[in-house]
């Protein structure tokens, strides 16, 4: 019988990232909006994470997100809180506040309600900042349930995580 696999498994997206950036001596702190920590969570469940983990900001409110890190309003009453220029501002402005080396972001909609035509249930933006650059990537989860989407954003943005690590 195969062991039963446990959230300090190599193929775990949380203990590569943080065995990664504890291996570099870098650190990474997370702006959060649909997840509500949920991310901060996967990584803190690492043991040894504190040697890679900064923090976290939970900016679930718009608010939150101007005044935590600094993502100007103008930006959130443009194109909404759920867009690719936030979803940046989020990860650029957590990472400058923090003085980190690497930033993650998410904002979405989880659902059930807050869908429109132009910005449905299940349209969650995912961000990395480092010093060079930020990437920004979209993505439709569609209506899978409000849980369902939360988890696959975490998965989304600890994969992005990966692959900016691997391109460093």
């Amino acid at each position: 019988m195969a062991p039963k696999p446990t959230t300090t498994d190599q193929t775990d997206p949380a203990q590569q990232v943080i065995t990664l950036l504890s291996a570099a001596g870098k650190t990474i702190v997370t702006a959060e909006s649909c997840t509500g920590g949920l991310i901060a969570a996967a990584l803190t469940d690492i043991p040894g994470s504190s040697s890679a983990f900064f923090g976290g900001y939970v900016t679930y409110a718009n608010e939150a997100k101007s005044r935590m890190i600094h993502v100007q309003a103008r930006l959130i009453r443009d194109y909404g809180a759920v867009s690719n220029q936030v979803a940046r501002a989020m990860a650029d402005g957590a990472r400058n506040t923090a003085h980190a080396d690497y930033a993650v972001a998410v904002t979405g909609i989880a659902g059930p309600d807050g869908g429109t035509d132009k910005k449905p249930v299940g349209l969650v933006y995912v961000a990395v900042s480092t010093e060079l650059a930020t990437v920004v990537i979209e993505h439709q989860f569609g209506d899978l349930g409000r849980a369902e989407i939360r988890q696959a954003s975490v998965k989304a943005a600890l994969d992005l995580v990966l692959q900016v690590l691997a391109s460093a």
